[in-house]
């Protein structure tokens, strides 16, 4: 009696929108980019493990687990809704690396929420609502971060390309994108604190940036509505994060301006980064660039070994989904 949830990799910001666009991305070879989490039945009190290639770099003490946080959470919202709470156990597969810029977190946020959910909603006749579950994802999401963003949780919960709009009641609409684009992306085995990455930046900006900024990412909403990838990819430029964060990147710079010089439709930061992520429609140039990068942006340690990696990406439709 268990239920499996797995929570996709994601691009915060997506270069042009920063803090309020992501995009869910997913392995043409299969792989689980991402977190699983499985919820069963306990007989004592609840319980979580940590397991995965990644469990070493999350805290010892069960109890400081971003997943912990998540099921009190969802236990005080079921008592608030006047449901009885079980005692379960709950297995944190950590497939994704911490401070990666590839969603880390909200994989895991998404992942338990959305696991705790449907355990309850297959053995005991119970559901939050969609809102319900991305309010606590987000409220998680702070707690972790500082302040609420949802450009993570979002598209790892729901899929495809989620912009993030000011309603508390709508949160976030999901944005056509180009089926035909491919996405590398590289993860060069280092990590870049969130806060470190979030401290970087300017308090304020220039109102040149600001003007910059603003039309960059109405022009690319209104290129993704109209089907115009030229556009689209065209001012897929980062005024806001890029500018600041490259210089604490170690080969981004460089692996950046070969990309563009090759040809790739844009290039980014996936979220706070380190992870680079260059888009492209074009089937053989994404594996040119996928070795490129394996050869050139992956950091070796002291023993020769990386815990980096490429992977070749379309974008994940789906979000979290229960797995067999």
């Amino acid at each position: 009696m268990s239920v499996s949830v797995f929570a996709p990799a994601s691009i915060g910001n997506v270069n042009v929108g920063f803090d309020v666009l992501g995009l869910a991305v997913k392995p043409l070879d299969g792989t689980l980019l991402g977190d699983v989490v499985t919820v069963t039945h306990s007989n004592g009190d609840d319980q979580l493990e940590v397991t995965g290639s990644f469990a070493k770099k999350l805290p010892s003490d069960v109890k400081q687990n971003i997943v912990w946080h998540c099921l009190l959470l969802f236990n005080e919202q079921l008592l608030a809704s006047k449901q009885a709470v079980v005692a379960v156990k709950v297995t944190l597969d950590k497939r994704m690396p911490v401070g990666s810029g590839l969603g880390s977190s909200a994989c895991s946020v998404v992942a338990a929420l959305a696991g705790l959910n449907a355990f309850y909603e297959k053995y005991h006749e119970f559901s939050f609502s969609e809102q319900a579950l991305l309010k606590m994802m987000g409220q998680m999401e702070a707690q972790i971060s500082g302040s609420l963003h949802y450009d993570n949780v979002a598209p790892c919960f729901l899929g495809g390309m989620q912009l993030m709009v000011p309603n508390p009641e709508i949160i976030t609409r999901n944005l056509p994108q180009f089926d035909d684009c491919y996405f590398v992306m590289a993860y060069p085995g280092i990590e870049i604190s969130t806060k470190a990455a979030r401290d970087i930046l300017p308090t304020s900006y220039s109102r040149a940036d600001l003007i910059s900024f603003g039309q960059n990412l109405a022009t690319f909403v209104d290129a993704c509505h109209r089907g115009d990838k030229a556009q689209a990819f065209g001012v897929l430029t980062d005024v806001v994060a890029e500018p600041y964060r490259e210089s604490i990147l170690p080969g981004y710079s460089a692996a950046a301006s070969h990309l563009r010089a090759e040809g790739c439709l844009a290039v980014g930061i996936s979220g706070s980064g380190p992870t680079l992520f260059c888009v492209t429609d074009d089937a053989g140039k994404a594996e040119k660039f996928a070795n490129w990068l394996t050869e050139n942006y992956l950091q070796t340690s002291t023993n020769g070994t990386s815990d980096g990696f490429v992977h070749v990406c379309r974008a994940d439709t789906e979000g979290a989904v229960s797995l067999p």
